[in-house]
């Protein structure tokens, strides 16, 4: 099937979708905020730059549209027939690029949450919210864990280096006498 636009009709259109605010993205937004959630929005630090950032649950949300990004069995997404094999490339480098940036995060001690466009759908959209929060809680029991142990770990450490003083400060003591 051709395009029913002309190319200049079709470069108008395509350069008019947006990366950042999209509509999911905002009505997720929207949910979370109304939910008592904070967060940071395209954090440009973080690679990927995540749609949402919540740094007190040590959490990035990534709201993935499901053509750009090949949302496999999605209805969204449709390889399309002219220039399949630029179309092709496009959706995979975008993929791998995604995996590459969600396990630097998630090395980092980030944990990654992937929203759909189509999981964020009306029909769907409260199951989906839940989820998120539900996962949300999860990640922050886990992260406040975690700090505990650091802060344990780091007092032993305080400890340690204390007690190495104080043996030395003893020996110089006893050598100066």
């Amino acid at each position: 099937m051709s395009d029913i636009l002309t190319p200049q009709q079709r470069h108008t259109c395509m350069s008019h979708i947006r990366s950042k605010n999209t509509k999911p993205e905002v009505r997720l937004r929207r949910e979370l905020f109304k939910s008592g959630y904070r967060y940071r929005i395209n954090v440009k630090k973080l690679p990927g730059t995540p749609d949402i950032v919540l740094a007190k649950y040590r959490t990035c949300i990534f709201v993935n549209g499901c053509f750009w990004h090949g949302h496999k069995g999605c209805s969204k997404f449709v390889m399309p027939a002219t220039n399949a094999e630029f179309w092709s490339e496009k959706i995979a480098n975008n993929r791998e690029r995604d995996l590459r940036d969600y396990a630097f995060l998630e090395s980092r001690g980030w944990r990654v949450i992937v929203a759909w466009e189509c999981e964020l759908e009306k029909s769907n959209f409260l199951y989906t919210v839940s989820e998120i929060q539900r996962q949300l809680d999860i990640n922050r029991e886990s992260w406040l864990v975690d700090m505990a142990d650091r802060r344990k770990r780091r007092e032993e450490w305080r400890e340690v280096i204390k007690t190495k003083k104080d043996r030395e400060k003893i020996l110089l003591k006893q050598i100066c006498q």
